[in-house]
């Protein structure tokens, strides 16, 4: 095996026994953050084997100034996501399955065709979507250290992406951007954000996301899905609560966490 095999092994067995998650260090160093992304590419491939699931999109992490702040890291990273690990909305989840279940409160963005070579700004990538929706990302932090974490073992570990649950499917408005959403706990409004919160719009992380996919040789395919980025803080779930994600004027995804 490579080193980045290695890495990845031994991420993927850390996941499997819930052990904590610890930052990443080769030679006494932190990461690069082009090996962090090719540890990325060995779980991911390992993760597809166990599954038997294909990869159906990325997330974008750390793209708002909250959740920048919250990891210590001044730019946004990225993750795959699998598809047997999409939810539609009232989805039941169980926080047993993982280290420590975090929930966020996103737009996810349906690609509608290739993104070959992203275009010149992030307004005409409109002309690559087919579709939006309120969702909600899953993410298993396993009981970080947020006074020691670098962005780059997030990168490593698949940005931390355990799955997503999807709202309804429709029209981006033009307006999209300035729409607010709300947080809410079993009926109580806890928190509430602007869409363009997380790197301005998200569009704009759909473009930031095509570009850094092809530094590496990838391509943004039709029908993939991106997550475009946390509007708040991440919350963490337990046992018999139920959580709900409204954007003004695009409805609400559900999602409720119950032991299996």
């Amino acid at each position: 095996m490579t080193w980045s095999e290695d890495v990845a092994l031994a991420i993927y067995e850390a996941h499997r026994l819930r052990l904590d998650f610890s930052p990443l260090r080769q030679g006494g160093r932190e990461l690069s953050e082009g090996r962090a992304y090719d540890v990325q590419d060995h779980l991911v491939a390992r993760l597809c084997a166990e599954l038997r699931s294909d990869v159906v999109g990325y997330k974008i992490g750390l793209t708002s100034p909250a959740m920048q702040k919250m990891c210590g890291v001044a730019a946004p990273i990225h993750g795959r996501i699998l598809g047997k690990r999409v939810h539609a909305t009232d989805a039941h989840v169980d926080p047993a399955r993982h280290g420590r279940l975090g929930l966020e409160f996103e737009i996810a963005v349906r690609v509608s065709r290739d993104v070959t070579a992203p275009p010149p700004t992030w307004s005409a990538m409109g002309e690559y979507v087919d579709g939006i929706a309120p969702s909600f990302e899953l993410v298993d932090d396993r009981h970080a250290n947020y006074d020691h974490l670098d962005g780059v073992s997030m990168v490593a570990d698949n940005a931390w992406n355990a799955g997503i649950v999807l709202g309804p499917w429709q029209s981006a408005p033009p307006d999209l951007q300035s729409r607010r959403g709300r947080v809410s706990c079993d009926g109580v409004q806890i928190d509430e954000g602007r869409v363009g919160d997380a790197l301005e719009h998200p569009f704009a992380s759909v473009h930031w996301l095509a570009g850094e996919l092809a530094q590496r040789g990838h391509v943004l395919r039709a029908g993939m899905i991106v997550m475009t980025g946390n509007i708040v803080r991440t919350r963490f779930p337990t046992v018999g609560q139920r959580w709900q994600y409204e954007v003004d004027g695009l409805g609400s995804v559900q999602v409720s966490f119950a032991s299996a």
